[in-house]
């Protein structure tokens, strides 16, 4: 499947590790709310608990701009539940188990043949509409913060120009 912006997200439902328990997680239950789903390649690696963190570290910026913060990788919700308690405590959003790929292949980040997801990004706006997506090669870190300019750029409605930033003047 190929998706763009401007396109519905695909749906998915899935098990997913959040905060200690596990639990059922769908795209429908953030319906109202924008999402931001970030994919990741593996639990128990290098990169990725950079991320986790730093997307954990701003959690809070998301939610004031009424933003769901997912993440998403390849693993079983037992494998996040392991890795987070041993070393991500602080984490503290959602974390979906796509051990089918099916989640990852309709997102167009799968890599098939080793079974794990690009860093992919995703902007999903209230009424389930893809407003931004970026992916990143497996080595390249994303940052949380230019997600969240992002975010709060769509949100405006307007037409932001190159590093605007919150509180600036949007081009009318």
């Amino acid at each position: 499947m190929s998706i763009r912006v401007g396109m519905m997200a695909p749906e998915f439902k899935t098990k997913a590790y959040q905060a200690g328990q596990f639990k059922d997680v769908s795209l429908k239950d953030y319906q109202g709310k924008w999402v931001c789903l970030f994919f990741y390649p593996l639990d128990f690696t290098f990169v990725c608990p950079t991320e986790l963190k730093a997307f954990g570290e701003i959690e809070s910026k998301f939610k004031e701009a009424g933003c769901e913060v997912l993440a998403c990788s390849t693993d079983s919700h037992f494998s996040h539940k392991a890795w987070f308690e041993r070393d991500l405590k602080d984490v503290k959003y959602a974390v979906l188990a796509d051990t089918n790929h099916e989640i990852s292949k309709n997102y167009g980040v799968l890599i098939e043949n080793e079974g794990i997801a690009l860093r992919g990004t995703f902007l999903i706006d209230p009424k389930g509409v893809l407003q931004h997506m970026t992916v990143n090669a497996l080595g390249i870190g994303r940052s949380p913060e230019e997600t969240l300019r992002t975010l709060q750029a769509a949100k405006t409605g307007e037409l932001c120009p190159a590093n605007w930033k919150p509180g600036q003047a949007t081009l009318k």
